[in-house]
């Protein structure tokens, strides 16, 4: 093909992320399979329990700020170190917040002091995230490389500490302290990586003024991730709750699957969104013409994936986690299709941020949060895993489309998915044009 300037940047940026995300899905795939294997179903399960909810209390450390930050570094180069710097602080202060939350709640929700301690140990994790900014900042120059190169560092240093663990036959704890330790890998790497190519970090600035405005943007989008970590997460706990730890287990081997179909359409969004918000600066109708052959791509491409997953789930399943995990078959023939609903979801999300909207998202967030927790209270006790699979694909739905159709703002993008749904395998093949300068 003959691209631009800008579509070489555009197209490696991609390659880097995805050999980056390859190399790290695959990674986590590979070890994952190990110590599924070695902690058997139940432990596997508890383990998993435990991070899932920790990542329920995650969004609200984050804020929501991750779109902003992207978006306004895009928009204002020049102002790069009081943004980082500015957003740094906001996210320290509310991860400090945060973990005093989830200290709360294990207190009065949890009765084992073992799972107690295994959330509070893994809940460091929210205090390291923050350096994500640098991430962030890697992103809006559309830069993925050094990044990557920390990612796929993390992804090998971590798995071999993990082999070492299943060599000297370590206990459950010390697996779920060295997934802790994984983050300390990342935000050492992020580090390294800014301060080699970009420059110091203690040019980072706080500004109060930034401070208000990136709150005052990102929260909206807090709530907004909130209600959509609630419905990404909550069945593996509401699972562990109303079932038991095996159980979660078994969902937790189809969902490792699963997030290696997501990878592709989230990718997608991350790597457009600075093209599109360019695009829409200089020419309307062609923003519009990007958006369409965006969601088309993204959403078709997600279904071919999630209908080959389906039908090769049984030996995807017993010849890479073996027999012990066969109950985990149907769940993944079910949820591969998430990532449809994934796709549909991300890429109006991404449309929203965009367009200066993501003040009623919320509202279909919210949504798909309720349609979450009333139908797995239904479904689970009824149809066990399978139930929660199936509600995981009808939330996705419920939040990224159908409420599209009920909030006057979103409507076009209602009309867009549908659109994409229905003609969106015409473009299957113009990813070319979506690149274009």
């Amino acid at each position: 093909m003959k691209l631009s300037d800008n579509a070489i940047k555009i197209t490696k940026n991609v390659g880097w992320a995805v050999a980056g995300k390859t190399v790290s899905l695959l990674g986590s795939l590979l070890v994952g399979i190990l110590v599924a294997r070695y902690l058997g179903p139940e432990q596997y399960g508890l383990m998993n329990y435990v991070i899932s909810y920790v990542c329920i209390f995650q969004v609200f450390a984050t804020f929501g700020l991750d779109s902003i930050e992207i978006r306004e570094e895009s928009r204002h180069p020049e102002e790069r170190d009081v943004i980082i710097g500015t957003a740094f602080m906001i996210k320290i202060v509310f991860a400090v917040i945060t973990m005093a939350a989830v200290a709360v709640s294990v207190m009065i929700t949890e009765t084992d002091s073992f799972t107690r301690w295994m959330i509070m140990l893994y809940s460091l994790s929210i205090v390291l995230n923050s350096l994500n900014v640098i991430r962030n900042h890697f992103t809006s120059l559309v830069w993925n490389e050094y990044v990557v190169k920390t990612e796929i560092s993390r992804t090998v240093i971590g798995a071999l500490i993990k082999i070492g663990l299943l060599f000297a036959k370590a206990g459950l704890g010390w697996f779920i302290a060295v997934y802790t330790f994984d983050f300390v890998l990342l935000a050492s790497g992020y580090c390294t990586s800014y301060r080699l190519k970009i420059d110091r970090m203690k040019l980072w600035r706080f500004d109060v003024k930034w401070a208000k405005y990136l709150v005052a943007q990102s929260f909206p989008l807090m709530l907004t991730g909130a209600a959509v970590m609630i419905y990404q997460r909550i069945d593996q706990v509401m699972i562990g709750k109303m079932i038991d730890s095996a159980s979660v287990g078994q969902f937790s081997v189809a969902s490792k699957f699963v997030e290696v179909l997501i990878f592709v359409p989230t990718i997608i969004a991350q790597t457009v969104a600075p093209i599109l918000i360019r695009t829409r600066e200089k020419d309307d109708y062609e923003y519009r013409k990007k958006s369409q052959v965006f969601m088309n791509v993204t959403i078709w491409g997600s279904f071919f994936m999630a209908a080959v997953t389906s039908l090769i789930s049984y030996y995807l399943v017993i010849w890479t986690f073996g027999k012990a995990y066969l109950p985990a078959v149907l769940i993944l023939q079910i949820l591969s299709f998430k990532v449809v609903s994934v796709a549909l979801s991300n890429t109006a999300g991404q449309l929203l941020v965009i367009e200066g909207l993501q003040k009623y998202a919320i509202l279909r967030d919210a949504f798909g949060c309720v349609i979450c927790v009333i139908f797995n209270l239904l479904l689970i006790p009824r149809f066990g895993t399978a139930g929660a699979a199936a509600v995981a694909i009808l939330s996705n739905l419920s939040a990224g489309y159908i409420a599209d159709l009920f909030i006057p703002q979103y409507r076009h993008l209602f009309r867009m998915q549908s659109k994409a749904l229905l003609l969106g395998w015409k473009d299957i093949f113009k990813i070319k044009s979506l690149l274009k300068s």
